[in-house]
């Protein structure tokens, strides 16, 4: 199987269990506007509280600013207060919270649709609810971790910048798979077992799940090159023709149907990461999936 029929089968089997689960479209719009709406919430304390001035005077942004943020004229400049700086760690914790929790229970029903059951959003959240404990340990191991390497890269030179880097993508690369196993529930509330969990599905594979990700961004890549061919076609016959709303028009749509496109190759991304760790958890191969593209993505490891 040569490499384009690989990434083209892979796309077309997620996009299979998208098109006959399509709240698994809707889940990433839900997730994104709860998320907004609770951030919103957090922001809104130190943004709106009274200063004595109206919201809409410059005055009161002057004194919200005063509260937040410390001016020296040294080379550091302009920093955070110490209560800003405390506040803007709590609502990281927050946002990290939120993100897992819903990403949850989207994973929840991403494996439910792959072993052939109905996608349910509210079914999903209720679950993501009874997770809470194992949520919320692995929000402020993984919290934390983000905030040691973030410190790492902030405060070493150039060298120590790029170290920081490496590690945390590693750091990435090790948790890839820790959100299907607070799904799955195996690891109960420990976060380094999840991480130990995640980094062994990798060990064991040789790490090569990124193998299908590169398949799937081939695939999406020639979809992208085709589009820009079609895009500059229009911006030729608009160029005979003396016609340029013809290209506005090409170009609006062409813009929508990328930012559609995107997405849509984003879902089906999580949908194929869902069907990679119970290939590499159980030895699950889901519809439509065959074990020959999903070998072609999980080396494994010879003992």
């Amino acid at each position: 199987m040569s490499k384009f029929q690989r990434s083209w089968l892979l796309l077309k089997s997620s996009l299979s269990i998208i098109a006959r689960n399509k709240q698994l479209l809707v889940f990433p719009i839900v997730i994104f506007l709860c998320t907004l709406v609770i951030i919103l919430f957090f922001l809104a304390p130190p943004l709106l509280r009274p200063t004595g001035y109206s919201y809409l005077s410059a005055q009161h942004w002057q004194a919200i600013s005063q509260s937040l943020f410390t001016h020296s004229g040294g080379r550091q400049g302009v920093g955070f207060t110490g209560a800003a700086l405390a506040y803007g760690v709590f609502l990281y914790f927050v946002s990290m919270f939120v993100a897992t929790f819903f990403n949850v229970a989207f994973y929840h029903e991403i494996l439910a649709a792959l072993g052939g059951q109905p996608v349910s959003i509210a079914r999903g959240l209720r679950f993501a609810a009874s997770r809470w404990q194992a949520i919320v340990t692995w929000t402020l191991f993984a919290g934390l971790v983000g905030l040691i390497i973030k410190m790492i890269e902030q405060r070493l030179d150039l060298v120590g910048r790029i170290m920081a880097k490496i590690i945390g993508l590693a750091w990435s690369v090790a948790a890839v798979f820790v959100i299907p196993i607070i799904v799955r529930g195996e690891q109960g509330a420990n976060p380094v077992a999840m991480l130990r969990k995640s980094a062994g599905c990798l060990k064991k594979t040789w790490g090569e799940a990124l193998i299908g990700y590169v398949g799937l961004a081939f695939a999406n890549t020639l979809i992208l090159l085709g589009s820009i061919v079609v895009l500059g076609g229009a911006l030729a016959l608009s160029v005979a023709l003396h016609n340029f709303w013809l290209l506005a028009l090409v170009g609006l749509l062409w813009f929508l149907s990328l930012i559609a496109w995107s997405y849509l190759v984003g879902v089906a991304s999580q949908v194929y990461k869902g069907a990679l760790y119970l290939y590499a958890a159980d030895a699950v191969v889901p519809e439509p999936y065959n074990q020959e593209m999903l070998d072609m993505a999980w080396k494994f490891k010879k003992s």
